[in-house]
C-alpha cells in the first residue's frame, strides 16, 4: 500500500465491546492527541483505529466489513484512503492474517497499543507495522497523563485471565492475570478526579482478582475512597471465586462504593457450569449473593448468561430460568453461545441448533426484562443522588445514573457533573424520571 502524501494530521478511534475496550480506546485517543493529531469523524480522519472485540461470533468478519465500508465512505466523500489500524483482541488473535486479507497499515494488540505513535510513523513512511507482543503492563507507564474526562471515568486495574472458561478467548487475547501496581492506580485515580471525574469504575477481566502483596481489591477501594472529590466507586467484571469477604464487607462499610454488583453466572445448571469450567456451582453462587445482600440489602445485581452452550438440554436451560427467578436481577446481559476458534467448547460435537438457541434467548431475555422493569418500579419513590453525565433530547433535560446504575432523566437548572438529590418519580423498562428533591427551609 502506498504511504500517505504527508504525515497524518487527524485521527478517529472506534471501540467495540467491553468497558475495557472503551478505556483502551480513550487511552489510544490520548496517545494520538499527545502527538499533535486532532480528533475527527471517521469519514474525515487521516488515521482510523478500529479497536476490536473478539468475544462474539463473526467478530473477525465484522472487522473486515468495517474496513471496506470505511474506505468506501472516505473515497465517496473526499477521494482519499485513510491509514487504518486494527487494534484490540481481533488484532491479537488474527495477527498477520489481517494484512493478507485487508491490506491495512497497522495491526496492534491490546497489550501493545502504547506503541501506536511509532507504528503510525512507520506506516506513514510506507512500512505496514505489526505489534502483538504481550509485555507485563509496560503500556501503562508509556501512556500520557490523563486530561479532561467525563464525570464518570474508567480505570483499568487488572488485565488478563487465568480461569480458562472453555468458551472464552480472553486468556489467549489478553494474556495471563496480572494486577497493576497500587501506587500507579492511585495516581491515575487522582489524575482522573483532577480532570473532572466524580465517579470511577475500576476495570478488569477479573477485577476482584486484583492484588498486591497482602492487599486485595477491597483495600484498594478503601484507599481510593480517601481521594478528595471522588464521590462514587464501582468495579466490573467480577468472578464469583474471587468475591472475598473483605470485598463483601466493603459494600457495607464504604459509602462511596455504589450498591451495584455485576457478577456473571453464565448458567443455572451445575453440569453446564462444570463443562464451562466455571468452578462455582449454582448453590455456591446463590449463597454468595445472600452474603452480599445480608450486608447491603438494597444492592442491585447484574449478571451474564450464555444460552445454548454445547450439550445444554431443555431441563438445564430451565435451571437457568429458575435461577433468574430466584435472584431477581436489576439488569443482565445474555447471549447465544458462539464457538470461538481455539477454545475447548468449540470442538464439542453436541452443538445446540440455532433455532433452539434463538427460542431460549427470547425466553431468557423476557424474564430478565421483566425483572429489570420490576426493580426499576420498586425504586419509584426513593430519594437518591444522581450523577448527571450528558444532555438529553428535551430542552433542559439531563441524564445521569442513580447509585443502582439506572439511567435517570431530570429537567432542571444543573450542569453535567453535578450530583443532584432527586426523588425517582416514574419508571420505564430502561430508565426512570427523577424530580429534584426540594429541601425544606431551616
Amino acid at each position: 500500500m502506498s504511504p500517505p502524501e504527508t504525515f497524518p494530521k487527524t485521527f478517529h478511534v472506534k471501540s467495540f465491546g467491553c468497558q475495557m475496550n472503551v478505556y483502551d480506546g480513550e487511552r489510544m485517543a490520548e496517545l494520538m492527541a499527545a502527538q499533535g493529531l486532532t480528533q475527527a469523524d471517521a469519514v474525515d480522519a487521516d488515521v482510523v483505529v478500529l479497536n476490536t472485540c473478539h468475544i462474539r461470533e463473526r467478530a473477525t468478519e465484522k472487522v473486515y466489513s468495517d474496513i471496506g465500508r470505511l474506505r468506501k465512505d472516505q473515497r465517496r466523500k473526499s477521494g482519499k484512503t485513510p491509514m487504518i489500524a486494527v487494534a484490540g483482541c481481533v488484532a491479537q488473535a488474527e495477527g498477520e492474517e489481517i494484512f493478507t486479507r485487508a491490506k491495512v497499515d497497522i495491526v496492534v494488540g491490546p497489550q501493545a497499543y502504547h506503541n501506536l505513535p511509532d507504528l503510525v510513523a512507520k506506516a506513514a513512511a510506507g512500512t505496514p507495522s505489526l505489534d502483538t507482543d504481550m509485555p507485563l503492563l509496560s503500556k501503562f507507564g508509556a501512556l500520557p497523563a490523563r486530561r479532561k474526562v467525563a464525570p464518570s471515568a474508567f480505570l483499568t486495574v487488572q488485565e488478563g485471565c487465568d480461569k480458562f472458561c472453555t468458551y472464552c478467548v480472553v486468556p489467549y487475547t489478553r494474556g495471563a492475570e496480572i494486577s497493576r501496581p497500587f501506587a500507579a492506580i492511585v495516581d491515575e485515580a487522582k489524575a482522573l478526579v483532577d480532570a473532572g471525574a466524580r465517579e470511577i469504575t475500576l476495570l478488569g477481566q477479573n477485577v476482584n482478582a486484583w492484588s498486591e502483596n497482602e492487599r486485595g481489591l477491597h483495600d484498594l477501594i478503601r484507599d481510593l475512597d480517601r481521594i478528595p472529590g471522588l464521590a462514587r466507586i464501582r468495579y466490573t467484571t467480577s468472578h464469583p471465586n474471587d468475591m472475598t469477604q473483605g470485598l463483601i464487607d466493603a459494600h457495607r462499610d464504604i459509602e462511596s462504593l455504589m450498591p451495584f454488583l455485576h457478577l456473571p453466572v453464565q448458567s443455572g445448571s451445575d453440569r453446564v457450569l462444570k463443562a464451562m469450567n466455571r468452578s462455582h456451582t449454582r448453590d455456591s453462587y446463590l449463597r454468595l449473593l445472600d452474603r452480599v445482600r445480608e450486608v447491603r440489602p438494597d444492592i442491585a445485581l447484574s449478571g451474564d448468561f450464555i444460552v445454548g452452550f454445547p450439550g445444554e438440554t431443555d431441563a438445564e436451560f430451565e435451571d437457568t430460568l429458575s435461577l433468574v427467578d430466584a435472584v431477581g436481577y436489576a439488569q443482565a446481559y445474555s447471549f447465544k453461545y458462539s464457538p470461538r476458534p481455539g477454545t475447548p467448547a468449540a470442538s464439542i460435537v453436541e452443538q445446540v441448533s440455532e433455532d433452539v438457541m434463538d427460542e431460549r434467548l427470547q425466553r431468557l431475555q423476557a424474564a430478565l426484562n421483566r425483572d429489570q422493569h420490576a426493580f426499576n418500579a420498586a425504586t419509584v419513590g426513593r430519594t437518591c443522588s444522581v450523577l448527571l453525565e450528558r444532555t438529553g433530547k428535551l430542552p433542559g433535560q439531563l441524564i445521569g445514573k442513580s447509585p443502582w446504575l439506572q439511567s435517570v432523566h431530570l429537567i432542571g437548572d444543573h450542569a453535567i457533573g453535578d450530583l443532584v438529590e432527586v426523588t425517582l418519580a416514574a419508571a420505564g423498562p430502561n430508565s426512570l424520571t427523577g424530580v429534584e428533591r426540594v429541601r425544606e427551609a431551616a
